[in-house]
């Protein structure tokens, strides 16, 4: 079994902030997948999905971002799904608006919720996706930035990294997560070049 976790905040006060591009991540999944994310277990909305060959948890921590290790370790214990069958997807100021990174294991840089995780889980095993939201324009705005909903005319840019999120997520439950982190780690110029020019 896999776990797809999405990190945000819970609550209509975040809900389009950049700071929830996990949990939206995570709707736009249930929504393609036909699914509802209704039921309330593991701190979390979830539901569980059948994927071919593999069954799906989606989960949306309903813990605030500081604490999502408590509801990623309730998956773990709880749920029976190894870390490492469990898909972290974030937010990171670090990268471009319109890229990601998929990564199979590793510290949590400055992201609070990954830090709580790896705190609560005792491991840094487990795969994650970030998701490029852009920077802010110095560490003062830093907070303000990511509880910032995204502008309209960044709206193009974050659907190609939410599409692009999809299609390495696929990757990883195919158990190819290498290739995944061969073909998304890299900088894709020619976009990062047009949500530049499209934000000044």
């Amino acid at each position: 079994m896999w776990a797809v976790v999405g990190l945000g905040n819970p609550g209509k006060h975040y809900s389009r902030t950049r700071h929830n591009v996990g949990f939206l991540f995570v709707r736009n999944l249930a929504k393609d997948w036909k699914v509802l994310l209704k039921k309330r277990s593991f701190r979390s909305k979830t539901c569980v999905v059948e994927r071919g060959k593999e069954r799906v948890l989606l989960a949306m921590p309903q813990t605030y971002m500081n604490q999502s290790g408590i509801a990623v370790k309730s998956i773990i214990k709880e749920g029976g799904v190894r870390p490492e069958n469990v898909v972290v997807v974030y937010d990171d100021l670090d990268i471009p608006l319109g890229e990601i990174r998929v990564r199979k294991e590793g510290g949590a840089g400055n992201h609070k919720g990954v830090a709580s995780i790896i705190e609560e889980i005792q491991t840094t095993q487990f795969p994650r996706i970030r998701i490029g939201i852009g920077s802010a324009d110095s560490a003062e705005d830093m907070v303000d930035f990511v509880l910032s909903t995204f502008h309209k005319e960044e709206g193009p840019f974050l659907e190609q990294s939410l599409k692009l999120a999809r299609e390495a997520l696929d990757l990883v439950i195919s158990g190819e997560t290498e290739k995944a982190m061969n073909m998304y780690n890299r900088k894709r110029r020619g976009r990062q070049a047009s949500s530049e020019s499209a934000l000044h």
